[in-house]
């Protein structure tokens, strides 16, 4: 459970390094709390209204998870060896779509799709990857030093 929480406890911690456990841990975390409120929502009558499916305490549970979801997911890419920027690569899909759509409304939707999808996979890819062992620029190995370096 230590694990699922602590990125609640570096809440706004933008720099150093976040193992594997944690990023993915703190994303369970996130999700089962997400579908329990979500069920909540609408066993007491709280779901937005004309279908948007976003109930009150869900959408103040996304408000609240949004700000150490995102340095989490920095502090992943950095554990990676990689700049937390990347974090906006989805956003980097969308503006060239939306300039599209001005031209070409299906274009510019078929480009955002493909865009957020391919962006999202490039990510998911990111977050799943081992991180670097030893330190990087970006701080100390998360999961401590590496035996082979301190005995050679």
């Amino acid at each position: 459970m230590e694990w699922m929480l602590m990125p609640l406890r570096r809440y706004a911690e933008f720099s150093g390094r976040s193992r594997r456990k944690e990023y993915w841990m703190y994303f369970l975390f996130v999700a089962i709390v997400s579908l329990v409120l979500a069920l909540l929502d609408k066993l007491l009558g709280l779901g937005g209204g004309s279908g948007s499916g976003r109930g009150l305490l869900s959408a103040i549970f996304s408000l609240g998870t949004l700000v150490p979801s995102l340095a989490v997911g920095v502090r992943r890419l950095h554990d990676t060896d990689r700049s937390g920027w990347w974090i906006l690569l989805p956003l980097a899909t969308i503006i060239p779509g939306l300039a599209l759509m001005l031209i070409s409304l299906s274009l510019g939707m078929t480009l955002v799709g493909l865009g957020l999808f391919a962006s999202s996979v490039v990510l998911l890819i990111f977050m799943c990857l081992d991180g670097m062992r030893g330190d990087n620029r970006f701080g100390p190995d998360p999961k401590g030093p590496n035996l082979t370096e301190v005995f050679a």
